[in-house]
Order: C-alpha cells, then sequence, then structure tokens
C-alpha cells in the first residue's frame, strides 16, 4: 500500500457506510453459501467478518493473521497465526475489508486454494485474487477505516491539488 501522503487520493469511511457495504457483502454471498466456516483476516478483516457472520448466521469463525503494512507503508506478508485446519477451504468464506496489492490473499490462497475470497473493498493489482467485493477504488487511493481515524478538519479537494503541484 502507499504511503497516505498529499499525493494520494484519500477515501474516509464511516461506520455506517462500512456496516453498509459489509451487509452489501453478505447478500452476494448468500446466494452462494452455504458455508461451512468463515475466517477474518486480522486486524481489518474482523469487523466486516463479523457483521457477515450475523447475517449469514455462520458460527464456526477462525483468524488469520497476517501483518503486511502499517498504517502507511507496504511490505511482504507473513503469518503470525494460521487458520486452524479448514482443509483446503472448500465451503469457506476468506473476509478482508480490503485487496490492496494482494499479497495477503496470495499467501492465504496457498493454504486454502478452494475458499471463497471476499472484501468490501478491492484495488486493481489485488482484485484478481478475490472472488467477490462490494466496491473498487483506484489503485492510489488509501482507504480510512473509521478504526483509524478520529474527527477533524478536512481541507477541500481544490486545495489539496493546488498544494500537490
Amino acid at each position: 500500500m502507499a504511503e497516505a501522503g498529499n499525493n494520494h487520493k484519500h477515501f474516509p469511511v464511516s461506520w455506517e457506510e462500512l456496516h453498509r457495504h459489509a451487509k452489501a457483502l453478505a447478500w452476494r454471498l448468500s446466494e452462494r453459501g452455504p458455508w461451512k466456516g468463515l475466517v477474518a483476516v486480522t486486524r481489518g478483516g474482523l469487523v466486516p467478518a463479523a457483521i457477515i457472520a450475523r447475517e449469514l448466521e455462520i458460527r464456526l469463525i477462525d483468524t488469520a493473521c497476517v501483518a503486511s503494512y502499517d498504517h502507511q507503508d507496504q511490505r511482504s506478508a507473513r503469518v503470525l497465526k494460521d487458520i486452524v485446519d479448514p482443509g483446503d477451504g472448500e465451503g469457506w468464506l476468506v473476509i478482508d475489508d480490503l485487496v490492496d496489492t494482494g499479497k495477503t490473499f496470495d499467501l492465504l490462497r496457498k493454504r486454502v486454494p478452494k475458499a471463497h475470497f471476499a472484501t468490501i473493498y478491492a484495488k486493481p493489482a489485488g482484485r484478481p485474487l478475490v472472488d467477490t467485493f462490494i466496491t473498487e477504488v483506484s489503485q492510489d487511493t488509501w482507504i480510512f477505516f473509521p478504526w483509524d481515524v478520529e474527527l477533524q478538519f478536512s481541507r477541500p479537494i481544490v486545495e489539496l491539488k493546488k498544494s500537490a503541484t
């Protein structure tokens, strides 16, 4: 993921918007089930996974703990905690908030190749690795999730463009 600097588009997401998009994702996924279980990719996938698990009445939930970037810089993906024996993943959902470069999903697809991978947001570089998503955003867009931000003044887009040139 690129740094969230002035040369990138900012896309803030509210709690209400995230909930609405997670529910929309659940609607799409309900047509493909039933599901054996769900894997939430930590940390960003925890909130959407909880909403989707509720909507689809999935009780068997696991986590895949993968570190691939901090709040500013992308780095190589590494597994901190693996998925607990879902076999080849058939009948399982893998849920994350966003697929960016696809490094995380590439790593997890090798572990559960038959799982269904779903996100709320998808960027072009990672889109081929996700089976179902709700919204595509450009690669240079930095998404600010509600758990990452505090309320503060936001400069108008025109001002941001002027300062970038």
